[in-house]
């Protein structure tokens, strides 16, 4: 990896750090807001989804304007919005009667500024580096960032969380500012190497046309797969979260045992996007295996319904790693899949994918942990299971390289045929 660009790098990984735990570090205090709030497990999840579906909404657009302007003229926006909703939620915590619709709202602020962030991190990295194997390494540190946030989320949740349910709100500004500090000063935009007079809507939204009917099929698998792989996660940790809550472990407990599936989950993304480097092939079966273990455990999980916290937390653990092993190769097929000039659009819409799981897990797992946990865990198994099939469907990688060194076009542009 280029040296002199090492800062660049950790300034970058620093904003999915800080977009997790502005999400994540809620989850271990959701059953602490229901007492508080007065309100239901299902309701009280929405504080959570939320966030993520506004998030949904704005993606593409912070995507479009990343391509046209440039990834920091929409990321650091999207800092000082995160940063001024964690305020909001702080103060009509402390402040307001009735506080729960105040922080919804904030909590969709926060979403929106969100949607410029993390889904414009995965392009830039792409605009960082010149050789494929260092943007393999890049985007692993990028999803390792992500995923340890989810580490440390729990714990610092639960920390924070001792002196006053919304405290967490308050802390969400001060990351967000640390980030904003580091992308503003360490972080140099790539020159553009490409005419921008005709990228007006009409010609973005024909381009992205032509862009997903040419290669489509392996786009939306990758899609779909991202989707899944978040819905499952957030859908894991919050039936976690409400189980160890109701067997009376006190806030700390409760965090680092959080932590353990989400510590396998970082680690796997790391050593995995170390090892995937270029080959296109190796991102493929590192996807399919990871996903096939996903489903596994959980389904064992499920099934055999033993009731002992370490045997839970194990699988959780098991099935993490299996995501851990995918998410990287996803990141990296679809930054080395497309073109420069797009590359924003269309992270961002696989960034969208994400976000539709970040916020149909927690309300999902809502409902259905109150009817069995074999319902629960069947489903989210079976959609890992489903992502696992559509990675062989549509994941298809091209043309390895020819003994004489060249490529074919098919195999240097796309990861499918």
């Amino acid at each position: 990896m280029e040296a002199k660009k090492k800062w660049d790098l950790l300034s970058i990984a620093s904003i999915p750090l800080t977009m997790t735990l502005a999400n994540s570090m809620l989850i271990p205090i959701l059953p602490a807001m229901q007492k508080a709030l007065g309100i239901s497990a299902f309701r009280a999840s929405l504080i959570i989804t939320v966030y993520a579906a506004v998030a949904i909404l704005f993606i593409p657009l912070a995507g479009y304007l990343s391509d046209r302007f440039s990834r920091k003229a929409v990321i650091l926006p999207g800092l000082i919005l995160v940063s001024a909703a964690g305020v909001g939620a702080g103060l009509a915590a402390l402040w307001a009667n009735h506080p729960y619709g105040l922080i919804i709202v904030a909590r969709l602020v926060q979403g929106l500024g969100s949607a410029g962030c993390f889904p414009v991190v995965i392009p830039l990295v792409g605009d960082l580096f010149k050789k494929k194997e260092d943007v393999s390494s890049g985007l692993g540190v990028v999803e390792t960032s992500n995923t340890f946030g989810k580490v440390l989320s729990p714990i610092l949740g639960a920390s924070l969380a001792i002196w006053a349910w919304y405290i967490p709100f308050f802390a969400i500004p001060l990351f967000s500012m640390i980030s904003f500090v580091l992308v503003l000063l360490l972080v140099k935009s790539p020159s553009k190497e490409r005419e921008t007079a005709d990228t007006g809507l009409r010609t973005f939204l024909k381009t992205t046309g032509s862009l997903l009917r040419s290669k489509g099929k392996w786009l939306y698998g990758i899609f779909a797969i991202g989707g899944i792989c978040m819905f499952v996660i957030f859908g894991s940790l919050f039936y976690l979260s409400e189980t160890l809550e109701d067997r009376g472990l006190n806030s700390i407990i409760k965090g680092l045992v959080l932590a353990v599936p989400l510590a396998c989950l970082c680690l796997t993304s790391y050593l995995s996007g170390k090892w995937i480097g270029e080959n296109k092939v190796v991102m493929k079966w590192s996807c399919f295996t990871g996903l096939v273990v996903a489903a596994a455990s959980l389904y064992i999980l499920g099934w055999l319904q033993w009731s002992h916290t370490w045997w839970m937390v194990a699988m959780l653990g098991v099935s993490s790693t299996g995501i851990g092993a995918a998410l990287p190769s996803l990141d990296a097929l679809i930054t080395e899949g497309i073109e420069k000039e797009q590359r924003g659009t269309v992270t961002s819409l696989y960034s969208s994918m994400r976000f539709i799981g970040v916020a149909a897990g927690p309300p999902a797992s809502a409902l259905l942990m109150d009817r069995s946990m074999v319902l629960l865990f069947t489903i989210i198994a079976s959609t890992a299971l489903a992502s696992a099939v559509i990675t062989l469907i549509t994941i298809r990688p091209g043309a390895k390289s020819r003994p004489n060194g060249s490529r074919s076009g098919a195999g240097r542009r796309s990861p499918a045929r």
